[in-house]
């Protein structure tokens, strides 16, 4: 019996945690969803925000958001890109020889803190690499929701993986 893709088989019957997939591992139309989620705080967009020199009164001063439409702080859209991005890595690009690039990032609605962020990448095409035999790039189109199920962010994101077996034959 082959053991699930997220182990390896140490010993009869003992198995070790494996982090990603091989090249060989993903399907085209394959849909991974990322949990747990991860609820934001107030810290993690006063950080961010200060962190990216991002100081945009909307994100870091509740007096000045309180008088905009959405009543208080929106959380940095870096932050929800930290998030949905870090989130997404174990279960697509745990195994990468490399990012290779993001593209498309749409934001679709505000993130507040105290929302919990959950997030779901399909795998949207797959080649072998010219350039790197024995490995092949993937792509991701990532979503970001809130645990209501409401879409908050979208990109599409592409990585270099290893092929299970290093020939590049898939």
């Amino acid at each position: 019996m082959r053991p699930p893709r997220a182990f390896t088989e140490v010993a009869p019957g003992r198995y070790r945690e494996s982090r990603g997939l091989y090249y060989d591992e993903f399907d085209v139309g394959d849909v991974i969803e990322h949990r747990p989620g991860r609820t934001v705080t107030e810290t993690d967009n006063v950080w961010m925000s200060l962190l990216s020199l991002n100081a945009h009164p909307l994100h870091i001063d509740a007096a000045y958001a309180e008088e905009t439409e959405f009543g208080r702080p929106v959380v940095s859209s870096l932050v929800t890109l930290a998030i949905v991005g870090g989130m997404s890595t174990n279960g697509t690009s745990a195994r990468a020889v490399a990012n290779l690039g993001w593209d498309e990032i749409r934001l679709s609605a505000p993130v507040f803190v105290g929302d919990t962020l959950t997030a779901e990448s399909e795998v949207v095409a797959k080649r072998l690499s010219r350039s790197r035999p024995g490995a092949g790039v993937v792509t991701f189109r990532t979503r970001g929701l809130k645990s209501d199920g409401t879409p908050v962010m979208v990109f599409t994101r592409s990585a270099l993986i290893p092929c299970a077996d290093g020939s590049g034959a898939a």
